[in-house]
């Protein structure tokens, strides 16, 4: 019995969960467990992991709904991972045994050799907090095996082309008797292909791809967080005798910024005050993040009074949410800065200022400054 635990549990959702609801479930569980969180607790690392498991079968619907009804058995091959391929591989997989134990009796024999995908490939990318938070399009580079254009894939010398095995006849399998049971295993002569190279290409040797270096275009969505996974249909390796390629799955780190720390889609900034600034009030600037670099603050006005610690929320002004649907919040919080060097000149007048609120506490003071004062 699998050690697993049910996605549903490890997202606490119930199987009745929206895609909103399964997103939301998501970031609070990757937030409460994310490793930079829970720096040295292999613990929480694990359930970051799982965490990204659950989410990624059950947010795919195809996925989910082979997971609802075959359970982990179902997603045999990486758990809805990298070579998951979603229900055809679950069939494909029924197939393969029914043609084991009946030799194809069942109409899944002779039928030639399915395609096999070539595989996924996974890579990181770092971004900057605005990369991450507005989205961008950035060149990534690769060093994978790719599609031999020499020969376009099949393996075979310029000119010529890939014949049917003559062992299993193109059927990728060979049947064996073994008392009144046929068994049906892959054909040890063209590895389940159902052909065979007998000239090789010379640029690839006659494996259909080649290593070398290349770049994809990825577009990053904006909204984006740390531990979050694109994933690039038909970017990954080349597959064998020009199968299609593999995906290629980009995981996002997103950067630290001095300026900020990020809460889901609210972001946290600290403002430091002079001490009259906090008691008489002001306007400030406090840092921004925008779509253009050239924007990078707002005005604020501190009322009379602020405490060390205060916080004030410009709602609109944090990151974008994945699903379009506004943005997060700019969180301030003010830190109220006392001098350590004084003048003579200062020491007295905060001295007498000192003295003014000690001994005129109650009283009834005019001016302008003295409206907002307490």
């Amino acid at each position: 019995m699998s050690s697993k635990r049910c996605y549903y549990e490890v997202l606490g959702v119930s199987r009745e969960a929206s895609n909103d609801d399964l997103r939301k479930a998501y970031r609070r569980e990757a937030l409460k467990h994310h490793p930079d969180r829970n720096q040295g607790d292999s613990a929480a690392e694990a359930k970051f992991k799982e965490v990204n498991e659950a989410y990624q079968v059950l947010s795919d619907d195809d996925k989910r709904r082979v997971y609802d009804q075959f359970g982990f058995a179902g997603l045999q091959g990486g758990s809805g991972g990298p070579g998951f391929d979603g229900i055809g591989d679950v069939f494909a997989h029924m197939q393969d045994l029914f043609a084991e134990m009946f030799s194809g009796t069942m109409g899944f024999g002779g039928a030639g050799a399915r395609p096999r995908r070539g595989s996924d490939l996974r890579i990181g990318q770092r971004l900057t907090i605005r990369e991450a938070a507005f989205g961008c399009k950035r060149e990534v580079a690769l060093r994978a095996p790719t599609m031999c254009l020499d020969c376009a894939g099949s393996g075979a010398k310029p000119g010529t082309k890939a014949e049917t095995c003559p062992q299993c006849r193109g059927a990728g399998q060979v049947s064996n008797a073994r008392g009144f049971v046929m068994f049906t295993s892959t054909c040890p002569r063209c590895r389940g292909a159902g052909k065979v190279v007998r000239q090789p290409c010379e640029s690839c040797a006659g494996q259909g791809a080649v290593e070398r270096a290349r770049k994809v275009m990825v577009t990053f969505p904006a909204g984006l967080d740390s531990g979050q996974r694109l994933r690039v249909p038909g970017q990954g390796t080349a597959g064998p005798g020009g199968a299609p390629a593999g995906d290629l799955y980009v995981e996002i780190e997103v950067e630290d910024d001095e300026r900020f720390e990020r809460d889901g889609v609210d972001l946290v900034t600290r403002v430091h005050l002079a001490f009259t600034d906090a008691a008489l009030g002001a306007e400030v600037l406090v840092p921004a993040l925008e779509p253009e670099e050239t924007q990078t603050s707002l005005p604020l006005t501190i009322p009379p009074g602020t405490q060390s610690g205060a916080v004030f929320t410009l709602k609109g002004h944090g990151v974008p949410r994945l699903d379009g649907r506004g943005r997060g919040s700019l969180v301030v919080v003010v830190q109220v800065d006392v001098p350590t060097a004084l003048t003579a000149r200062a020491k007295k007048l905060l001295t007498e200022l000192d003295a003014e609120l000690k001994g005129g506490a109650g009283a009834q003071e005019s001016g302008p400054r003295a409206a907002g004062a307490k």
